[in-house]
């Protein structure tokens, strides 16, 4: 069986949703972030998540020279958010939007962000055209009344807002 064309390999994963996150590393007065959608679970015990970052990214060394990393899940009315650090602005510009606090690690935190998963980076693995970061959870915040934002067939969509259910 022959591998599947580069070309065609994206076009089928447009077609897997993913939620849209900020990812951020640094300090509140030196902080770096990017967009992602390339991000998931690894394992609850201990809570770990792993981000995917394009080597060619500017951000990529100072998530090498750091040890630790925010996801920040953005909300259905981030939009603007996502496409500004997505977007060839500084750095300084991109954190002008939003308000930004810090928790655990120090790596900037979006106070509006539907989840924060401020995590200690413990391992990068290069594959392919990507750095896949590992981050063990060392704190976490969420915002339960946020509807949630996520990317499908290269647009965004609005996901309505649904209540955790009871235990």
């Amino acid at each position: 069986m022959l591998a599947p064309e580069t070309s065609a390999y994206r076009d089928a994963m447009a077609r897997l949703g993913a939620a849209v996150n900020i990812v951020t590393t640094g300090t509140l007065e030196n902080p770096v972030g990017f967009t992602a959608s390339a991000v998931c679970s690894v394992t609850d015990t201990p809570p770990t998540l792993l981000v995917c970052l394009n080597r060619g990214s500017r951000a990529r060394q100072a998530f090498h020279e750091g040890s630790a990393l925010c996801v920040n899940v953005l909300a259905s009315t981030q939009q603007h958010l996502s496409n500004h650090f997505a977007s060839p602005n500084s750095m300084q510009e991109r954190f002008a939007t939003g308000h930004w606090t810090a928790l655990a690690t120090g790596a900037p935190v979006l106070e509006e962000a539907v989840a924060s998963f401020d995590c200690k980076i413990s391992q990068i693995v290069e594959v392919g055209t990507h750095s896949v970061m590992f981050g063990i959870v060392q704190a976490l915040r969420t915002h339960a009344t946020a509807h949630g934002l996520v990317y499908f067939n290269r647009m965004y969509h609005a996901l309505p807002h649904t209540p955790a259910p009871k235990p």
